[in-house]
């Protein structure tokens, strides 16, 4: 009796063990699986000198500079890139770009509406500076055309947020 007790024990040991990887993998969750990728970047923008956004600033490539000159209220002289993160677009949650790293002064919460298209992609996005939420606002986000959010002043020139579908998980050094 006791060693068919022993035997009963290990045998439903056994068959829990080999039903736990398939449990395991039945309760992966499907809105956390990735459907895209969001690039958040910060720009200065001055009619001054640029240095005074400090010296680990980068060039603003020709095509982003056209993009913000063709807008009236984000025309400037100079630009300099500060900052840039991309991050996966989940599809039932929510994701947080911070550009900035390592602070945190400056963050971009956004969540699909929508699943992607060729055409746009649909998102709730949140812009937070200093830990304050400012803009909250739903957008259509399409192809190459990042969203401009024109941010505080700063050393004498503005912050510029813009917000875009991104091709690769992370940003080219």
């Amino acid at each position: 009796m006791i060693h068919r007790r022993k035997w009963l024990s290990a045998a439903m040991a056994a068959m829990t063990a080999a039903c736990l990887p398939a449990t395991a993998f039945a309760q992966e969750d499907p809105g956390k699986s990735n459907i895209g990728h969001v690039s958040v970047a910060v720009y200065y923008a001055t009619n001054g000198d640029p240095a005074v956004a400090g010296e680990n600033t980068k060039p603003v490539t020709e095509d982003m500079e056209n993009q913000l000159r063709g807008t009236e209220k984000l025309r400037y002289k100079h630009y300099r890139l500060l900052g840039r993160d991309v991050q996966p677009l989940l599809r039932s949650y929510e994701s947080w770009a911070q550009p900035l790293k390592p602070s945190d002064e400056v963050l971009v919460r956004f969540e699909a509406r929508s699943r992607p298209t060729k055409e746009f992609t649909g998102l709730d996005l949140e812009l937070w500076l200093s830990r304050k939420k400012i803009v909250k606002m739903d957008v259509r986000l399409q192809g190459n055309r990042p969203l401009f959010m024109l941010g505080p002043e700063w050393r004498g020139g503005r912050l510029i947020v813009a917000v875009a579908l991104a091709q690769e998980e992370k940003p080219a050094p």
